[in-house]
């Protein structure tokens, strides 16, 4: 048995980073009971997701990085992903790169990986270029992480914002809602469906019955982060029922045509 340990730096008002993917991580030790997963979290100040909370909330990211340095985590993730893509283009590399510093000043050598950042790569390892997303954001804040996933070359087709500005509420909407506000997007011609594009809004249960019923990857900010967490500590991406992009490395089926 190997222990992981996976430290967290989540907004204060978050409550899904701490749910969701300890879930995503515990069905992967019943399915691969060789590795077992111990989080540990710090916190950032934020209740409302608007542009002032979110900048004062990047700006913390330091001393909460210097705290779970302290614990010697073997990856550490940073769970906010409009607080960086509001930022600007590429911001996550920013980020990734100040918590580093941070992390290496204080003699822990864990790699970093950002929720804003993850879900590129996600999208990069499904090989999709064309994507809609649901959000829970006001519409000015879900055209900035359209246009974050433009600059990058992914075309985002369509996207919907649910347009709740507390994030507390914003953990408390219905997953299972998912279900039907997708039929509301436009999915012609894309290759994969964002179906949270935030790590707040929770999503899991709603992941591999709506991929099962649109024939399309889904994936979330959250399914994202876990497989960046996964590849960063060398282990297969393999979460069961948890969509195409967490079904591992042997899976044909994972990339589209």
């Amino acid at each position: 048995m190997t222990d992981h340990h996976i430290g967290m730096i989540v907004p204060s008002s978050n409550l899904t980073m701490e749910t969701e993917l300890p879930r995503m991580l515990r069905a992967r030790e019943e399915a691969e009971p060789g590795d077992r997963f111990v989080f540990h979290s710090a916190r950032a100040r934020m209740q409302h997701v608007d542009p002032e909370q979110l900048r004062a909330m990047n700006a913390q990211a330091g001393r909460a990085a210097a705290e779970l340095a302290d614990a010697r985590p073997d990856v550490v993730a940073t769970a906010c992903l409009v607080a960086i893509m509001a930022q600007g283009p590429g911001y996550h590399c920013t980020a990734e790169d100040d918590i580093t510093r941070v992390l290496r000043a204080e003699g822990c050598a864990a790699p970093v990986v950002s929720s804003a950042g993850a879900l590129l790569s996600g999208i990069a390892a499904l090989g999709a270029r064309k994507i809609s997303i649901i959000t829970p954001y006001l519409k000015p804040l879900t055209k900035a992480v359209a246009d974050y996933l433009e600059d990058a070359g992914v075309e985002v087709v369509d996207a919907l914002s649910l347009e709740v500005p507390d994030n507390l509420a914003v953990a408390r909407l219905d997953p299972a809602d998912l279900r039907e506000h997708y039929h509301k997007l436009d999915l012609s011609g894309v290759d994969a469906l964002v179906l949270s594009a935030c790590v707040q809004m929770p999503s899991l249960p709603s992941i591999q019955p709506v991929e099962d019923e649109i024939g399309l990857p889904v994936l979330s900010a959250a399914t994202a982060t876990t497989y960046r967490i996964l590849t960063e500590l060398g282990l297969e991406p393999r979460v069961p029922g948890a969509g195409r992009l967490l079904a591992g490395t042997g899976d044909e089926t994972r990339r589209p045509a």
